[in-house]
């Protein structure tokens, strides 16, 4: 027999799904959504800073395009390619700006992302009350 917390599926505290649309997304999805993101971000940065390489304008270009798609359309370009998006207290309204920014920010830190619950969401999605979930 199983110990009770072997029992518990992630998100079940949340109300979320088990599986497909809906459910918690895997970290490794979440990490190559970040990791395109990234990519994305420092090829932005580098159309403002070239010959140059952007060195820490790509912090900024991270900022800018995760809070405007976030608040926006509820998932940053990663996240589009990966089929997650940003599930969030009020689903039918969009991602309140100052949730986007501390989520944004605490992201940018990358300490937070790893430091994970049981549910295997980020302290940045903890603190701002969302959690990525697959889309499809």
């Amino acid at each position: 027999m199983q110990p009770p917390s072997q029992e518990r599926r992630r998100g079940a505290s949340l109300g979320l799904p088990g599986s497909g649309p809906g459910s918690l997304a895997p970290f490794g999805t979440r990490v190559l959504a970040f990791l395109v993101d990234a990519f994305l971000c420092a090829v932005v940065a580098a159309f403002f800073t070239a010959p140059d390489l952007p060195g820490n304008w790509s912090l900024l270009s991270f900022a800018v395009v995760y809070v405007v798609s976030l608040v926006a359309i509820g998932q940053t370009p990663g996240m589009k390619v990966m089929g997650l998006r940003l599930a969030h207290p009020r689903p039918a309204a969009r991602l309140a700006p100052w949730r986007a920014v501390v989520r944004t920010g605490l992201l940018m830190l990358l300490v937070p992302a790893l430091v994970v619950d049981s549910d295997g969401r980020g302290l940045h999605d903890r603190l701002t009350d969302t959690a990525v979930v697959l889309d499809r």
